[in-house]
């Protein structure tokens, strides 16, 4: 079976960074956000939304 070779290497770059964390999801997020706040770009935030079946749809 054909392996497409990005998917291949994002998924072990993937493995890889999960594994300096021991796959601890919250772990994995502290540093997602860490490096978020540390690249000086402007984040925005948006108000949630509500689901579409809470709508009133006329």
């Amino acid at each position: 079976m054909w392996q497409d070779p990005v998917v291949k290497e994002t998924r072990e770059l993937r493995e890889r960074y999960a594994e300096q964390f021991k796959h601890d999801l919250d772990a994995i997020f502290e540093d997602i956000c860490n490096r978020q706040e540390k690249s000086g770009r402007k984040h925005v935030r948006f108000p949630a939304r509500e689901p579409e079946s809470q709508r009133n749809i006329a």
